[in-house]
């Protein structure tokens, strides 16, 4: 199993903390892993993508170019990064933020309103977890059991009280995903 996933948004969505948690979820798991950043150069609110890999064998390189998923959380990242999903990949669109479709049919794609249903539990700020819920339904690279496990590691003990509601956004993401998944079998 090798999973190359690429996670893309504007800085400031969290698109950073989702590829930390893959990461440390992956070493809990004692799987190989790499994590690899790239920021725009405005930082917050510039765009920001990280590339993240899961396997079994070691890693070559932590460079992905030709990824297994991709998450976007913003159009210039749907723009940027949908052609390079391999076929019979993934693709996890932010519908809440993202206004077109993707253009490809030889992948499975999931459009997850991620913003709303943030909102819906009560916080705009988790929509980065909702979204790592849809892509851990979709893939399973990780259990959602480790991802949990490695929010500590990721967010420090002072965000402890947080779980709760970062376990609900992980739960109503894969929730959305799974819909979308019955429809696709």
């Amino acid at each position: 199993m090798e999973e190359r996933i690429i996670i893309a948004g504007f800085g400031g969505q969290g698109v950073m903390a989702m590829g930390q948690l893959l990461t440390y979820a992956g070493m809990i798991e004692d799987k190989k892993v790499s994590w690899l950043p790239s920021y725009g150069p405005e930082m917050r609110g510039g765009t920001a993508n990280c590339s993240v890999i899961i396997s079994d064998e070691a890693v070559g390189s932590p460079v992905v170019i030709d990824s297994t998923a991709a998450i976007v959380m913003n159009r210039p990242s749907l723009d940027k990064f949908e052609n390079l999903v391999i076929p019979n990949g993934r693709l996890l669109i932010n519908s809440s933020l993202i206004d077109r479709e993707a253009t490809r049919d030889d992948i499975e794609i999931y459009y997850i309103p991620a913003n709303e249903i943030a909102d819906s539990i009560g916080n705009s700020r988790v929509a980065n977890m909702v979204m790592l819920g849809a892509y851990l339904e979709a893939v399973e690279p990780v259990k959602v059991e480790s991802i949990l496990e490695a929010f500590t590691k990721v967010f420090g003990e002072n965000r402890a009280h947080l779980l709760p509601i970062n376990k609900e956004a992980l739960e109503k993401g894969a929730e959305a995903a799974r819909k979308q998944k019955e429809a696709i079998v």
